[in-house]
């Protein structure tokens, strides 16, 4: 049999994909956006961008800002009732 590969970004074709609308160039706003500590933040994909992304299972979430570290914001989700803590970088998080 052959063993089945799959990395961080399998299977996630159309997850990561952009609208063609939005296609191109990445908002300077987007990327020079800063949170607060205690902040919500929704979870928004930027696949241009491939330094700092999360996880891509975390795709549409919402989480809050903790802190920093670094240049990357540290987010807390809930994931089935456990508290998860990733870092990410600011264009893939949106402000609710």
């Amino acid at each position: 049999m052959v063993k089945h590969q799959g990395g961080f970004r399998s299977d996630t074709r159309r997850t990561l994909s952009r609208n063609p609308r939005s296609r191109g160039k990445i908002s300077l706003t987007r990327l020079m956006q800063q949170f607060k500590e205690g902040d919500r933040v929704a979870i928004d994909i930027e696949s241009a961008v491939h330094k700092g992304m999360p996880h891509p299972r975390y795709e549409g979430r919402s989480g809050i800002v903790i802190g920093m570290q670094g240049r990357v914001y540290k987010v807390a989700v809930m994931d089935g009732g456990i508290r998860k803590i990733f870092l990410s970088n600011a264009v893939h998080l949106r402000k609710l």
